[in-house]
């Protein structure tokens, strides 16, 4: 990982929810993990953003349907945890 985290997936779903709370305009405690990020006003632009701040913080190249394709934060984190385990094992 390019950035601060250290791939934790606590670390890391502490670290999404922030982006996403920013992106919506909310407190991280609002963002509700099993709700869609449709469902909490996330729109397209924000997506398209929040894939961005993903590359940037973690180095990982991502589609831009990321959050369509794993719609909650749980979803979200598991998949990003398990590409950024994959290539760091990659990198070994």
């Amino acid at each position: 990982m390019s950035g601060s985290l250290t791939g934790s997936p606590t670390e890391l779903r502490t670290w999404l929810t922030e982006r996403i709370a920013a992106h919506l305009g909310k407190e991280p405690s609002a963002i509700d993990a099993t709700a869609t990020f449709e469902e909490q006003g996330l729109d397209s632009m924000a997506a398209l953003t929040l894939c961005d701040d993903i590359e940037d913080e973690l180095g990982l190249v991502v589609e831009p349907t990321l959050t369509w394709d794993h719609p909650t934060l749980g979803e979200l984190t598991e998949f990003i945890a398990g590409v950024a385990a994959a290539k760091a094992g990659a990198a070994k």
